[in-house]
């Protein structure tokens, strides 16, 4: 849902922005490689130290680079299966990050190994949703499903909850629950969309085996 909405908004906005880039001799993959090491610094240098809110301001700097360099590609006419390779690939290596950040948070000083399990959960689980569709369509099947819980929804509830458990450093009483609400909310979602596009796939390729076998008892 939010993939759908979010990003066909924030394309319109950052249009001009991914313009100018392109205008300074900026290339697509240069703000790939550059947003995603902004992302990963900021979950690996603050998260893991508790300082959520610092953490989220970096992150988010950087995590609309995903946006800008798709746009810039389509600007300058050369959008191509290694810069969506590319993007997809690090988008993975950034989402590992920041949940890698809020487990490194509750492994040390955060101590809740509760915790640190569902952040580790929520980051392998991310991947796992990201590779059934990557591997449905991989063997020719479409894999249409919007899942409950996406990537877009997956860094909007962590990032928006972890900046607002931040607060708790400004003085702001109980907000701090927030982050481990989220994680909980994004691991169960996470785990239902999984469960929605496995589903999926095994309908999709039975209807594929028995179109073929109709189609070889024809010939």
């Amino acid at each position: 849902m939010l993939n759908k909405y979010a990003r066909a908004f924030f394309t319109r906005v950052l249009t001009p922005f991914a313009a100018f880039l392109l205008r300074r001799g900026v290339s697509p993959d240069a703000v790939t490689l550059v947003g995603t090491a902004g992302v990963v610094a900021g979950a690996l240098v603050f998260f893991p130290r508790g300082e959520f809110f610092w953490g989220t301001i970096v992150i988010t700097l950087f995590v609309f680079s995903d946006l800008v360099d798709g746009n810039m590609a389509r600007q300058a006419g050369i959008s191509s299966r290694w810069g969506a390779f590319l993007d997809s690939t690090l988008d993975r290596v950034a989402d590992g990050a920041i949940f890698g950040g809020f487990a490194l948070w509750y492994a040390g000083k955060g101590d809740d190994n509760v915790l640190c399990a569902v952040a580790i959960f929520c980051l392998a689980s991310g991947q796992v949703v990201s590779y059934t569709k990557a591997r449905g369509e991989s063997i020719g099947l479409p894999v249409a499903v919007n899942g409950l819980v996406e990537r877009a929804e997956r860094l909007v509830i962590s990032l928006v909850a972890a900046g607002l458990a931040g607060l708790h450093g400004f003085g702001v009483p109980g907000i701090q629950v927030l982050l481990p609400v989220a994680l909980w909310i994004v691991a169960v979602g996470s785990a239902v969309t999984l469960g929605q596009r496995v589903v999926t796939v095994r309908r999709e390729s039975a209807e594929a085996d028995a179109a073929a076998r109709g189609s070889e008892a024809t010939s």
